[in-house]
């Protein structure tokens, strides 16, 4: 029996594939390629805070970067027998009855109301606060595993904001699928929303799906937001399945189009961050910051630390989520990365350029503060209208004192994640980083020890999404029986270790005090 598993990352600008020899832990290859359509910025307002993604970037970038994977891996492309994935969440689009997303249709291939809704849209704001307005007043409040906050990021904000901005695509709406889902039907010929596997852990964190309620919030609860939604009645799903099952076989026609096996077995998607806590080895006690464009920290708990206890503020605590048989968390900043890249384009100054002004700088009080929320505020208790801020200018200040205080206030942001987590009663016991930051960025993750004050661990790991989802691949082929033994087998080791200088975390203390002053 083969011993190759494939997994693959579906991330915000490309996808990503690796091959892992699932006994031994080792990668044997691995490729990464851009959307092209979303390289060309086709579709997407950022003064808007419109962000969508055409499905045929998904499809084309995905055959392209498997097959390079494939002959990268020489003779052990041979032995691949199952294969999964995760993707950005909620990332969601509307499809016919079919299951097919609406671009995909002639007549709508150039509406973005019709394409996949990147998860860092943010013009579903007003839907949202609908939707809050009805949970809050309803029994049960369809928020209480959402941090009692239901986001604009999120699936059922987006397709009423579509229905109500493109109401010509009424006329061939049936359902909506998650980009998760879909990849998944697609790939084992499944597409029919009825029918189709749907994620746990996509639903659970976006969708408000809860076993407690028997799944998705009532017809009647979707009716009182809005009338609009009655058109999904009768045409959505009720159950979940976990990360570790298998969907079903890669079918003949996508096993030729991928130059892969017929029949081997697919994975469940899920949310990249998620699968990447999996891939960073995420045991109870541990924190996983997955640092890029944006944050995405994640923690795993047992039944027996939280019980009934719904934590407040966060992005959500689902059943199995994470791993199953455990309470899986999210939390979170809408921007991270953006950020820093959002100030080299302010600046004309490449970012590390910048790093090397702020590195050379002292440390004081009277240094600029920065907020964090120049796309919003994802948790503690999301707020996506919120504004980033610099305070503290003068007319001596310079770029990389600029710069420093950006990098300092998403550490704070961070901080604010971990004492939330804290109070809420989940113990955070050691921090691993994944993600291209912490691999690329010794100041910022000198500077993140410093504000929180405790050690981080980053993985040794250019892949750990996936790798994650690997593991997932590895457990639905039947490789290993549960993603605990795939975890001891294929998670690697770590590469770096940021201690805390305690003297520059006693000024930190002071200066985070003044942040939470700002926000």
């Amino acid at each position: 029996m083969g011993k190759i598993v494939l997994g693959i990352d579906f991330g915000s600008d490309s996808v990503r594939c690796v091959a892992v020899d699932a006994v031994s832990g080792k990668e044997v290859s691995t490729a990464t390629v851009e959307y092209p359509r979303w390289k060309a910025q086709l579709f997407s307002d950022a003064a808007e805070g419109r962000y969508r993604q055409h499905p045929l970037d998904y499809i084309e970038s995905l055959e392209k970067c498997v097959r390079n994977t494939l002959a990268g891996a020489g003779d052990a492309a041979r032995d691949v027998v199952g294969l999964a994935f995760d993707t950005t969440a909620s990332t969601p689009v509307l499809t016919d009855r079919k299951g097919t997303p609406l671009a995909l249709l002639d007549k709508y291939r150039d509406n973005p109301d019709a394409m996949f809704i990147l998860w860092k849209d943010h013009t579903a704001i007003a839907e949202a606060d609908r939707i809050n307005e009805v949970a809050h007043s309803n029994c049960p409040d369809y928020t209480s595993f959402s941090g009692g906050t239901y986001s604009c990021e999120w699936v059922w904000a987006k397709m009423l904001h579509c229905l109500k901005s493109s109401p010509e695509l009424k006329e061939d709406v049936w359902s909506w699928v998650e980009h998760g889902d879909w990849i998944a039907g697609l790939l084992t010929g499944n597409t029919d929303p009825g029918t189709m596997a749907r994620s746990r852990c996509i639903a659970g964190h976006k969708a408000m799906w809860n076993a407690k309620w028997g799944g998705l919030p009532t017809e009647g609860f979707l009716h009182e937001v809005d009338p609009e939604l009655d058109i999904f009645k009768g045409h959505l799903f009720r159950d979940t399945v976990t990360c570790d099952r298998k969907v079903g076989g890669l079918t003949r026609e996508w096993a030729e189009r991928l130059g892969l096996p017929e029949g081997i077995a697919v994975g469940v998607g899920a949310i990249d961050c998620h699968v990447g806590a999996v891939g960073a080895g995420i045991t109870p006690g541990n924190l996983v910051k997955v640092m890029g464009t944006s944050t995405c920290d994640i923690a795993i708990a047992t039944y027996e630390e939280v019980g009934d206890r719904l934590l407040k503020g966060i992005c959500g605590q689902v059943d199995g989520s994470v791993v199953p048989g455990k309470i899986g968390f999210e939390a979170g900043q809408s921007a991270f990365g953006d950020i820093y890249a959002w100030f080299s384009r302010f600046t004309g100054k490449g970012i590390p350029e910048l790093t090397a002004e702020a590195e050379k700088l002292p440390l004081t009080m009277d240094d600029p503060v920065s907020l964090d929320w120049m796309n919003g505020r994802r948790t503690p208790d999301a707020d996506p209208r919120v504004k980033g801020l610099i305070s503290g200018l003068t007319l001596g200040t310079t770029p990389g004192m600029v710069f420093k205080s950006l990098v300092e206030a998403t550490a704070f942001g961070s901080r604010a994640i971990n004492e939330r987590f804290i109070q809420e009663g989940v113990p955070i016991e050691e921090i691993i980083a994944v993600g291209g930051i912490s691999r690329k960025s010794p100041f910022v993750m000198q500077t993140m020890a410093d504000v929180l004050g405790m050690p981080i661990k980053v993985l040794d790991s250019d892949n750990a999404c996936a790798l994650g989802a690997a593991m997932f691949a590895s457990v639905a082929a039947g490789i290993h029986p549960d993603v605990e033994t795939a975890q001891k087998h294929m998670t690697p080791g770590i590469c770096a270790l940021y201690e805390p200088d305690a003297a520059r975390h006693g000024i930190y203390d002071r200066r985070y005090a003044l942040y939470k002053a700002l926000a």
